[in-house]
C-alpha cells in the first residue's frame, strides 16, 4: 500500500498473480469494500489499510460543522469495523484512531489539527509495522540454525502486511541467513492465497517454493520432505489458541502426528487479551460462491449446501511457538501472553 498526500493506493490481491493492478482509493468507501472483497488482506495490512480509511473519511466530512462531524465519524469507523470480524488488527488500529480523536476533542482542538493528527497516526500504524516485522523475522530466524524445509499455509507475506510479512518474513530473514532448502506453498482453497500469493512472493524472491494442494501436505510431511510449519495469524487468545486461515488447523493436527514444530508468526497486536479461548473468537463466513466456483469458473452444483468458514482456530497445544518483536512465545501460554500484555501496559 502506498499512501500519497491524501490518497491511498492498494494492491489488488486479487487480479494476482496474472496482473498488477492498483485500486486508487479517495474515500474511506473504497478502502471498506477493498478489505470486504479482500483487494487488501491479511491481518497488519487491513488494520493499516482501515486507519487511511478513517483518515480519508475525516477528510471527507472536515467542512462539516463538529457535531456532524463527530457523528459521520463514527459511522465511518463503524463501517470499517464490520468489513472482517475476525481480524483482531482492523479493530486495534480503528481503537487508536477513535481514542486519538477523543484526545483532540477534549483538547478542543481545531478541525485542521485533526486531519493532521489522523493523518500522522495512520502513517505510524504502516511504519510501525515495518520495524515490527524486521523485528519478529530476526527472532524467528534464530530458531534455524541448519539448512530446512518449510511449510506455510495461506499468505502471510509482504502482501498481508506492510513490509516483509509474518511467517514469510521469519522464512525470508532465515534465506537470508542461508537456512532455507525449500518452502512447500499449500495452495489454500477456496481462494487460493497460497498459490495466487505466497508463490508470488517467493518466486520474485528467488526463494525456492513448491505448490501443493491442500490434501498434499500429510503426505510431504509423511516422506519426511517438512522440516518446520510456520504460518500466520488473525487473532490469538490469551491462552495461545490462533485463528488463522482455514486449513491451517488441519496442517497443525498433521504436523503434531508427524513430529513437526508448528510456529505461528504474528505482531502483538495480532493479540487478543480480552478472550480467554479460542471458542470465543468470532469466525467470519462468507459467501458460498468463493467454494462453487474457482476463479469465477462454476465447478459445483448452484443449489447445494455450503460451508464457507474463512478461518479454523488452533489449539495452543499444538503451537511450538508464537514469534512476536518482543520474542517467541513458549508454554505455558498463558503465562507468557499476560507477560506480553504487561510490556505493552508499560
Amino acid at each position: 500500500m502506498r499512501w500519497n498526500h491524501g490518497s491511498l493506493e492498494l494492491l489488488d490481491q486479487t487480479k494476482l498473480p496474472t496482473t498488477i493492478e492498483y485500486i486508487q482509493c479517495d474515500n474511506y468507501q473504497i478502502v471498506a469494500e477493498a478489505i470486504k472483497k479482500l483487494e487488501v488482506r491479511g491481518a497488519p495490512a487491513i488494520g493499516a489499510a482501515a486507519a487511511f480509511g478513517y483518515v480519508l473519511g475525516a477528510k471527507q466530512f472536515q467542512s462539516l460543522e463538529l457535531k456532524n462531524f463527530i457523528s459521520r465519524l463514527e459511522h465511518v469507523s463503524e463501517e470499517l469495523r464490520a468489513t472482517r470480524p475476525t481480524a483482531v488488527n482492523l479493530f486495534w488500529a480503528l481503537d487508536r484512531m477513535d481514542n486519538l480523536l477523543r484526545q483532540h476533542l477534549q483538547k478542543k482542538s481545531s478541525m485542521k489539527e485533526i486531519i493532521f493528527s489522523l493523518e500522522e497516526e495512520a502513517i505510524r500504524i504502516a511504519d510501525e509495522d515495518k520495524k515490527v516485522n524486521c523485528a519478529l523475522s530476526k527472532y524467528g530466524a534464530e530458531l534455524f540454525k541448519s539448512p530446512m524445509n518449510f511449510l506455510t499455509h495461506c499468505n502471510a507475506g509482504a502482501l498481508a502486511t506492510v513490509d516483509m510479512g509474518t511467517a514469510l518474513g521469519v522464512i525470508r530473514q532465515t534465506y537470508a541467513d542461508g537456512h532455507v532448502k525449500r518452502v512447500f506453498a499449500d495452495e489454500t482453497r477456496p481462494l487460493l492465497q497460497g498459490a495466487r500469493l505466497t508463490a508470488f512472493e517467493l518466486t520474485q524472491d528467488n526463494i525456492p517454493v513448491t505448490l501443493i494442494s491442500d490434501n498434499m501436505a500429510g503426505w510431504v510431511m509423511k516422506n519426511k520432505m517438512v522440516d518446520a510449519v510456520i504460518v500466520g495469524a488473525d487473532r490469538i487468545a490469551a491462552n495461545g489458541d490462533v485463528a488463522n486461515k482455514i486449513g491451517t488447523y488441519s496442517v497443525a493436527v498433521l504436523a503434531k502426528e508427524h513430529h513437526i514444530p508448528f510456529y505461528v508468526a504474528a505482531p502483538s497486536s495480532t493479540f487478543d487479551f480480552s478472550l480467554d479461548n479460542g471458542e470465543q473468537i468470532p469466525i467470519e463466513e462468507r459467501n458460498k460462491n468463493e467454494v462453487t466456483h474457482v476463479l469465477g469458473t462454476q465447478i459445483a452444483p448452484l443449489e447445494v449446501d455450503v460451508f464457507n468458514p474463512a478461518f479454523d482456530v488452533t489449539p495452543h497445544a499444538l503451537i511450538a511457538g508464537i514469534i512476536t518483536e518482543y520474542g517467541v512465545l513458549k508454554e505455558d501460554y498463558k503465562k507468557s501472553i499476560q507477560e506480553l500484555k504487561q510490556k505493552l501496559e508499560k
